[in-house]
């Protein structure tokens, strides 16, 4: 099982970057953090697709998937977690 604190400071960080942004850049790039969520969200084995709640909420949403995940990591063991918690980490360093 891999260790997801990587995950949740990185995700955390790139949140923290959402909360503080103006709102022009917040609604430039809320479309592709709202998609990063997705994806976490979507690795983590999660039922529904998170929704599209407005640009000022897109930090949060990352936040929270990338929590999931990190809970989701922490029951699963083999490679691919491995796979699973690196795909994460570099969709998270790509943005």
């Amino acid at each position: 099982m891999p260790d997801p604190t990587p995950l949740l400071a990185a995700a955390e960080r790139l949140a923290d970057r959402f909360r503080a942004m103006p709102q022009s850049s917040l609604t430039r790039q809320a479309p592709a953090g709202l998609e990063l969520a997705r994806k976490l969200a979507r690795a983590s084995g999660a039922a529904a697709e998170i929704p599209d709640a407005g640009a000022f909420v897109v930090g949060d949403q990352i936040a929270v998937a990338a929590h999931d995940l990190a809970l989701t990591l922490a029951t699963t063991e083999g490679p691919d977690a491995d796979r699973i918690l690196a795909d994460a980490l570099r969709a998270i360093a790509e943005f």
